[in-house]
């Protein structure tokens, strides 16, 4: 049986670093041309948790990339770390039919995601959004 993505979730988490509301776009615009619904999660981890989803838009990315920070706000959520957190975060993702989900941001955000992925697995991307230098492979010589 083959599994269809139909609604991505996507946040950014951890500190702001430069391109990560091009990210945003890149992703809402790429999911929405190939008739994929994109959920906006904002504040993270934290705000996955808290259920501060809103559906987004061509419109709602237009005009971003100029903008420094991120637009769907970061935060750093010391309760995700925890088994209970983690639940109630993959109870948002049933709960707003997300399939899937984009994670931008550095090491602790992938870690967050690849623990998602493996407890309730839940397909998480990460795409590197960091200025810490703290994510392997993904500087090009």
């Amino acid at each position: 049986m083959e599994y269809k993505i139909q609604t991505i979730g996507v946040l950014t988490s951890g500190g702001d670093a430069p391109g990560m509301n091009a990210a945003v776009r890149a992703v809402t615009r790429a999911a929405l041309s190939n008739n994929i619904r994109v959920k906006a999660i904002f504040r993270g981890y934290k705000g996955l948790m808290d259920g501060e989803v809103a559906e987004f838009s061509s419109q709602d990315v237009s005009g971003i990339i100029q903008r420094g920070g991120t637009i769907l706000k970061s935060a750093r959520s010391e309760e995700f770390k925890t088994p209970e957190g983690r639940k109630r975060a993959y109870d948002t993702l049933v709960n707003e039919r997300i399939d899937a989900l984009i994670v931008i941001g550095g090491d602790g955000t992938f870690t967050g995601g690849r623990i998602l992925a493996q407890e309730y697995n839940v397909p998480v991307i990460g795409i590197p959004g960091t200025i810490d230098n703290d994510l392997w492979g993904t500087d090009a010589p």
